[in-house]
C-alpha cells in the first residue's frame, strides 16, 4: 500500500505518503489564497523526498472538507485525476476527523475550522476516531451550548475563545495525520466516502428572482 494523501479545505496546503504501515514523508505549507498554486509542488517535493515515482502511488486520499469552495475543490479535482490517471481507487476523508485524529485531547472535545462569515465548521467527537455528530456550519454563538465544557481543536476554535475558550491544537489539518487514519480504517476493512466535497452552505450565486429565460423562437 503506498497513499498519497492531500487535503485543501482549510488555508493549509498539505500532502503526504503513507506506506501503510508510516508516513514516509509530508509537506504543509499555510496560504488561503495560493491553493492550486502550491498543491502540485507539494506533491512533487512529497515524491522527491520519499524517492518515489507518482507511478508508485496505489491509493488516493483527498480531504472531503468542511471548507470553502474555493479550496476545497482544487484538492478533489486533483485527487480525482491523480486517481483517474494512475487507475486506482480515490478514497475521502472527512477534514474534521483529520484534525480529531492528529489530537492528542482524552475525552470528549469538539473540532472547529474557520467557516469565515463569522462561523465555523464544526462537529462533536467522543475520542480522536468516533466522530458523535454530522458536520456543520454554524455562528459561534449559536452552539455555544452544545460545546461547552468540552476542549476544542482547530483554527476556528482558536478564533472564537468566548466559545471555545480551551482551544488547542493542532491549527490546520496534516495529510499526514489524514493518510495515517484512512491507512488504518482501510486496513480494518472499513468503507471510506467517496471523494465528494461537504460544502454545507448553499452556492454564493443564484439565479435572481422574476429571472425570464429567453428562448430563441
Amino acid at each position: 500500500m503506498l497513499l498519497l494523501a492531500l487535503d485543501t479545505a482549510t488555508p493549509a496546503v498539505t500532502v503526504a505518503l503513507h506506506d501503510g504501515t508510516d508516513v514516509i514523508a509530508s509537506s504543509s505549507q499555510v496560504d488561503a489564497r495560493r491553493h492550486g498554486e502550491l498543491l502540485l509542488p507539494a506533491v512533487d517535493r512529497v515524491l522527491a523526498e520519499a524517492g518515489l515515482k507518482l507511478d508508485a502511488v496505489t491509493g488516493i486520499v483527498v480531504g472531503i472538507g468542511p471548507g470553502p469552495y474555493t479550496g476545497l475543490r482544487v484538492g478533489l479535482m486533483t485527487a480525482d485525476t491523480f486517481g483517474l490517471a494512475l487507475g486506482v481507487p480515490v478514497h475521502g476523508v472527512c477534514t474534521l476527523d483529520g484534525l480529531a485524529y492528529a489530537t492528542d485531547v482524552e475525552g470528549p472535545f469538539v473540532v472547529a475550522t474557520d467557516a469565515r462569515r463569522k462561523e465555523v465548521y464544526w462537529a462533536r467527537y467522543d475520542d480522536r476516531r468516533t466522530r458523535v455528530t454530522d458536520p456543520a456550519v454554524d455562528r459561534p454563538a449559536d452552539i455555544a451550548e452544545q460545546v461547552a465544557g468540552v476542549p476544542a481543536v482547530g483554527a476556528g476554535a482558536l478564533l472564537y475563545p468566548d466559545t471555545f475558550p480551551d482551544a488547542r491544537a493542532p491549527e490546520h489539518v496534516s495529510a499526514a495525520a489524514l493518510a495515517a487514519l484512512a491507512a488504518e480504517r482501510l486496513a480494518a476493512g472499513a468503507e471510506l466516502p467517496a471523494p465528494r466535497p461537504l460544502y454545507l452552505r448553499r452556492p454564493d450565486a443564484q439565479v435572481p428572482k422574476n429571472y425570464k429565460v429567453v428562448t430563441p423562437k
